[in-house]
């Protein structure tokens, strides 16, 4: 079992790319509404579809950072001289909040391999502090590999970093992207302390604040909940 204790807010010391797609108005901007917004974001189905949807344009992005080779295939005509990817794609995320999210990559990248971790808060008995605990890993080999670390919420950046501290038991990728539909600006600066300096950071929108129960603050409320349903 992986345990990482909530985090302190920490300076920044190292440059990392942070793409924030509130920056460039465009069509998540909508689906972004619908996640936010308590009139739309009751209806389950539209809102896993909305998740998907954006987990699909940033993959899209993302497809912009790979590398590629030429693959001369047959048309019915004749031969064609086309590109593919080169990097050999693992989508990782956490469940359970992260499905929707993960299958938006998986319908972009669909010849990635997947990964799964089982992350959960355990809230101490007095206050609002809480450890996070890793129970279950499901990974391929990451060495060499380009790894996709998603995950619809971003609030802290301790439940990212446990998982992906978990992840390099499988070996060390080549490259990391970790995506958010949306992140704090306290994860964003924790996410740049403890993950490799040339991590790129996707988020569908940055918000200001994080409350005292650890959750983002205007944030979109409890997304696996609002996907799967209320658990005990």
């Amino acid at each position: 079992m992986w345990r990482v204790r909530t985090p302190m807010f920490m300076k920044n010391s190292k440059e990392m790319e942070v793409i924030n797609f509130a920056d460039t108005p465009s069509i998540v901007s909508r689906y972004m509404l619908e996640l936010r917004d308590v009139t739309i974001q009751h209806d389950p189905m539209r809102f896993r579809a909305n998740l998907d949807r954006i987990g699909q344009i940033m993959a899209y992005e993302i497809s912009k950072r790979l590398d590629y080779k030429e693959t001369a295939v047959e048309t019915p005509l004749g031969r064609c001289v086309c590109r593919e990817p080169s990097d050999t794609v693992v989508v990782a995320t956490i469940l359970r909040a992260g499905l929707p999210f993960h299958h938006g990559f998986l319908n972009c990248f669909d010849r990635a391999e997947n990964a799964f971790v089982s992350a959960y808060r355990r809230y101490r008995e007095k206050g609002d502090t809480f450890d996070v605990l890793v129970e279950y890993l499901a990974s391929p080999r990451l060495d060499g590999k380009t790894l996709l670390l998603v995950d619809p919420m971003l609030a802290t950046g301790s439940s990212m970093e446990l998982a992906y501290r978990a992840l390099l038991t499988k070996g060390t990728p080549a490259k990391i992207h970790v995506a958010s539909v949306i992140a704090s600006r306290q994860s964003v600066e924790y996410v740049r302390e403890h993950f490799p300096e040339d991590t790129t950071l996707w988020c569908g929108d940055i918000d200001d604040e994080v409350n005292s129960h650890s959750y983002i603050v205007p944030g979109l409320g409890d997304a696996g909940d609002l996907a799967f349903g209320i658990k005990e």
